[in-house]
């Protein structure tokens, strides 16, 4: 092992310009993701050093400033001098684009950083950063504001607080003249440790918000075998957890996979660590792979006489894990989500078939449960499409929709939004209130179907889901097609009460399934009415929570029943007048709507698992838990 770590091993490839102007060229935008993208980019140097066998502890700190602290017992950056610069080499690091340790592969083989941007990109576009590096026995420490140093590299007093290890300590505060969403989110930050911990089995991570006191931390020595158990908490699965690891042309692969008996597919991909969303070549190749085989392992074992399983139909209830290591990775951008190295697509594709193609000759028990899944899944897909056909036969737009959707005037999509509002009455008022020239109305009635507890084909029978598809005009499920999208924002709006959050969470579970892309690429909405309406004299206030409407009473000085006072209570939208309506949930200047996100999807799935899916077990206990937590409960 390469343990030599010192200034020479650090190569500059040019000077820090034009970060603070265009921060979204590095970060990927100044909202919530680059803003977290700073903590990670740290976070990730620090796994690099676990990577390389010199790093076992990770501590994340959330402090009441919005700084976050980032410590590692690894190597400590190098603080000699560097030749080129006749700087130290940690002020270099810090204080340089595209400098680092990453570029030749003498120092890290493989490393999740490799464009040498994060750590000053996140000095750059920081109020103030603070890094300590203790190494050799002495310790070091150096501060920077907007990305510059304001005191040289300097030795401080020497504390054995690391009983003697080396280590980083950086903390930093984002400056918060750049970014529109300032304050950390606890869970995003927990989400990215979980998985770095299943992803390097052993090392040890924490993170401790100083805000609430909270501490988490996250350990697992059963590496991607616990990643599997975790993404399949609370399902019924169909066999133990299949994991391979090895290593092929210098490529390190390790793959974990675990069926279970629902609908949905979920594949979590990485390359050092790094969380690929956008999936690349080396998910291509694990498709390929795993579709090939069972096919060919199905037919061998005279289970597929004239069916040929495709990669919709092997993917059903698929829960997998596809962690690279690879040396010269090549990412699209900074932000590292898509993979494009054309030869891992090979080498993934046959690392699979040899290992997969083993495991179901030696486990046919588990082979025949795998198979039998498919083969489900392919004769509801297939009834899957002839429902498509009649649907598409049957409905156009101009026939399918009549008296239901009130459209709007506007052609382009982009200026567009559509309500779907629980209700004919509601739907009358929000009709009446809507402004025509962009503000569609859609009314849906009663709860829509489950789709947790149903397959395509019984979907597509549902007129209330086809009313909502057709609207919508972008398909749905494998059909979906976002440049088709009718609007650029679809608005949830349904009464303040537990029909209302229970229709709420069917559609939402509808757009999760089946219509995915328009959650991550933050189309869907909420809309939050009011609770109350509190009127005295010529001044009428909104509460839109309990605690909200004795805020306005304080502050208003009156009480239910005082005389000159109106109170209403609003137990649905239909009680709301048209011009309420208006001001208080659809008037874009004064409404309030909620955004929702797909931070974290492994949780986000076994929400909807628990809540929505078959097993009441899980739904109670999910229930008791939390059971403290509830505000309101209207029975």
């Amino acid at each position: 092992m390469e343990e030599s770590y010192s200034a020479k091993d650090i190569q500059v490839l040019k000077d820090l310009t034009a970060v603070r102007k265009r921060p979204a060229m590095y970060i990927g935008d100044t909202g919530t993701r680059g803003l977290h993208h700073l903590a990670n980019e740290v976070i990730d140097n620090s796994v690099d050093e676990a990577l390389m066998g010199f790093c076992t502890s990770i501590v994340v700190i959330i402090h009441p400033d919005n700084s976050v602290t980032v410590t590692d017992n690894g190597r400590g950056i190098p603080v000699d001098i560097h030749s080129e610069y006749n700087l130290s080499a940690l002020e270099v690091v810090m204080t340089k684009l595209h400098a680092g340790g990453k570029f030749d592969n003498k120092v890290y083989k493989v490393a999740g950083g490799l464009h040498g941007v994060g750590i000053s990109v996140v000095n750059a576009l920081s109020e103030w950063q603070e890094v300590e590096v203790q190494r050799d026995g002495k310790r070091y420490f150096q501060r920077y504001e907007h990305g510059k140093p304001v005191c040289e590299v300097k030795e401080v007093s020497y504390t054995d607080e690391n009983n003697g290890e080396c280590g980083t300590r950086v903390r930093f505060k984002p400056d918060s003249t750049i970014f529109g969403v300032y304050e950390f989110d606890a869970n995003i930050l927990a989400t990215r440790l979980r998985e770095l911990a299943f992803l390097n089995r052993g090392l040890s991570l924490s993170l401790n918000d100083e805000r609430s006191g909270e501490e988490r931390a996250f350990k697992y020595e059963g590496g991607i075998t616990s990643f599997l158990e975790y993404i399949n908490r609370n399902k019924k699965v169909l066999h133990s957890p299949i994991t391979f690891e090895g290593e092929k042309e210098d490529v390190k692969v390790a793959i974990g996979l675990q069926y279970n008996d629902s609908y949905a597919e979920n594949i979590f991909s990485f390359v050092n660590n790094v969380k690929t969303v956008e999936g690349g070549k080396h998910l291509s190749g694990f498709k390929a792979a795993l579709t090939r085989v069972l096919n060919e392992y199905g037919k061998s074992n005279n289970m597929l006489k004239k069916v040929n399983l495709d990669g919709d139909d092997v993917r059903e209830g698929l829960a997998a894990v596809l962690s690279l290591k690879l040396r010269e990775p090549q990412f699209e951008g900074q932000t590292k989500t898509k993979l494009g190295n054309s030869e891992v697509k090979g080498i993934v594709e046959s690392f699979v078939r040899e290992h997969l193609w083993d495991f179901l000759n030696e486990n046919p028990k588990d082979g025949d449960a795998i198979i039998r899944k498919a083969l489900e899944a392919s004769r509801a897909r297939e009834a899957a499409r002839h429902a498509r056909e009649i649907v598409r036969k049957k409905d156009s737009f101009a026939d399918s929709l009549p008296g239901k959707l009130a459209d709007c005037s506007e052609r382009d999509p982009a200026k567009k939004e559509i309500y779907i509002v629980e209700g004919d009455s509601a739907g009358g008022s929000a009709k009446q209130a809507r402004d025509k020239n962009f503000q569609a109305i859609l009314p849906i009635r009663g709860k829509i179907l489950n789709v947790e507890k149903a397959r395509l084909d019984k979907i597509l029978k549902s007129n209330e889901i086809r009313t909502l598809v057709t609207a919508l005009g972008a398909g749905i499920g494998d059909d979906f097609d976002m440049q088709k999208a009718r609007y650029n924002k679809i608005i949830i709006m349904s009464d303040a009460d537990v029909d209302g959050a229970h229709i709420r969470t069917l559609l939402l579970t509808f757009f999760y399934r089946y219509m995915q892309e328009l959650v991550s690429a933050k189309h869907i909405y909420v809309a939050l009415p009011p609770l109350y309406m509190v009127k005295k004299g010529k001044e009428i206030r909104y509460a839109f929570s309990d605690d909200e409407y004795v805020k306005i009473l304080e502050e208003l000085n009156v009480k239910e029943g005082d005389s000159g006072v109106k109170i209403q209570h609003y137990k649905g939208l239909g009680e709301m007048n048209p011009e309420q309506l208006w001001e208080t949930t659809m008037n874009p200047a004064t409404r309030g709507i909620k955004l929702v996100t797909l931070e974290d999807a492994a949780e986000v799935d076994w929400l909807f698992t628990v809540l929505m899916g078959e097993e009441v077990e899980p739904r109670r206990n999910f229930i008791q838990a939390h059971a403290k937590e509830v505000m309101n409960l209207d029975i």
